[in-house]
């Protein structure tokens, strides 16, 4: 069995208990980590407080300079992380390499220079010097979807502000935060600066929103999970950033080109087999070209491959866990009883072995579905007609979450005038590309704060102002 990393080192977890890694793909067993408990957390908390005058008082630029060499060492070992990745989490290989690892790699690569030109500023406001300091000892608590790079999204910026941390990742993919661990380890950071341990939410996640020892705790997950881990973080009146669900709209506008924003709308919606929070799970299309869109999202669904990590020609991998799997069976028997029709996949075991579903859409999608609403996190698309702006719009901003989306439309012009109105954190314009610089994170119950860039990073500093 693994170990976890408190003070710079491999420690045993004082409970003794594992939990077993599983890969999705064949359903075997690969590893085992220890299910941390909150003896364990209080010793990490204890490591990332002795480390943090130190840290803190580190120039942002040699900061930075080991975040740079964390960055080098990720892209020097990419292959055997991407292949970490694949196993632990079911992602093609070639998805693990470009988006799980390399992705991650920038983003590291980006607070190493955020750190020098961001973190030691100094303002002056009339007679006052405005300081920007670390929020101090951070807890970090990471999902299984993007095992890496959600770890990175929270460590990177933390440990550029001068933070210390303490990180829970996912017990269901956990070994990507272990190989990130020893390339903090090489890269030089000094012992009790980052600490991991490994467990279940309910115990370890619950232990750091609570500790009072812990200044922040960053969060990604279920919206459901975020409101326990603020109101544990409540008690102690923590700083709380969490980023949770989606429901996210692929509005395509009536002059749009139909063709290729079903097709970019499609891949939006089955990225990571449908296992990520912005996932573009709604197409909405003008009723004049409803049908003609669900023909051409069935025929695209068809050419999604299903298969095995690193088998050739697989699009799709499995879903993570059985459990997982279960959870978007429960939806896709949901919305056939609501009256959605199918009109691609559906089917919940279309491998002998592995937690595999097919890609999926429905058509015949009204409003106020469980299917419309409810995040599924599998390869699933709900296309929905609308008649006019106004009510793609209304349909658009009709879930309870507000994190990620779309608009297609005949000019840029055009597309960013209805973008302004969506109420969501960040919108594609007519097939936009993710930018790990600018800023991520949702409005409503999808979460509180931002990710990424320079915006990211602010979550992470406290502002003093001294009167002079």
């Amino acid at each position: 069995m693994r170990q976890l990393y408190v003070q710079g080192a491999w420690v045993s977890s004082s409970s003794g208990e594992g939990i077993d890694v599983v890969d999705p793909s064949t359903e075997q067993v690969i590893d085992r980590v220890p299910a941390g408990s909150p003896g364990d957390v209080d010793r990490a908390v204890s490591a990332a407080r002795a480390a943090f005058p130190a840290w803190s008082g580190t120039a942002a630029a040699d900061r930075g300079k080991i975040l740079k060499a964390a960055a080098d060492l990720l892209k020097e070992r990419a292959e055997q992380m991407a292949r970490t990745i694949a196993t632990d989490m079911g992602s093609p290989y070639a998805f693990a390499l470009k988006v799980q690892t390399l992705m991650p790699a920038a983003v590291l690569a980006d607070h190493a220079r955020l750190a020098e030109e961001r973190c030691d500023r100094e303002t002056r406001v009339g007679d006052s010097l405005v300081l920007r300091e670390p929020v101090g000892v951070v807890g970090a608590i990471t999902p299984w979807n993007y095992p890496l790079h959600q770890v990175v999204c929270k460590v990177a910026p933390a440990l550029a502000a001068g933070c210390t941390v303490v990180l829970k990742p996912s017990e269901v993919a956990p070994l990507a935060a272990y190989a990130f661990a020893e390339i903090l380890h090489d890269a030089g950071l000094p012992p009790g600066v980052f600490n991991m341990v490994s467990g279940p939410g309910p115990v370890v996640g619950e232990a750091i929103a609570s500790h009072p020892g812990v200044d922040m705790v960053s969060f990604t997950g279920s919206t459901g999970a975020g409101r326990r881990v603020a109101a544990l973080a409540s008690h102690t009146v923590k700083r709380v950033a969490l980023e949770l669900g989606g429901k996210s709209a692929n509005l395509i506008l009536p002059d749009a080109d139909l063709a290729t924003a079903v097709k970019l709308g499609v891949a939006g919606a089955f990225i990571n087999s449908g296992q990520t929070c912005s996932a573009l799970t709604r197409m909405l299309v003008h009723r004049d070209r409803y049908d003609e869109a669900a023909g051409q999202a069935a025929a695209l669904a068809r050419t999604y491959t299903l298969g095995g990590p690193f088998e050739e020609g697989t699009r799709l991998g499995p879903l993570v866990s059985a459990a997982q799997r279960e959870r978007v069976v429960h939806y896709l028997n949901r919305g056939q009883e609501e009256g959605a029709r199918l009109v691609a996949g559906g089917g919940d075991r279309p491998l002998e072995r592995g937690y595999y579903v097919e890609p999926t859409v429905f058509a015949g999608v009204a409003p106020g579905m469980v299917i419309e609403q409810e995040e599924i996190f599998g390869p699933v698309l709900s296309l929905i007609p609308y008649t006019s702006v106004d009510e793609a719009v209304d349909i658009a901003n009709g879930t309870p979450y507000g994190l990620s989306g779309a608009v297609w439309g005949g000019t840029q012009e055009e597309a960013v005038a209805v973008a302004r109105r969506l109420r969501t954190g960040q919108v594609a314009i007519n097939g936009g590309r993710f930018n790990t610089s600018a800023p991520f994170g949702g409005y409503k119950q999808s979460g509180v704060g931002r990710e990424l860039g320079e915006f990211g990073l602010e979550e992470y500093l406290e502002v003093k102002s001294l009167q002079l």
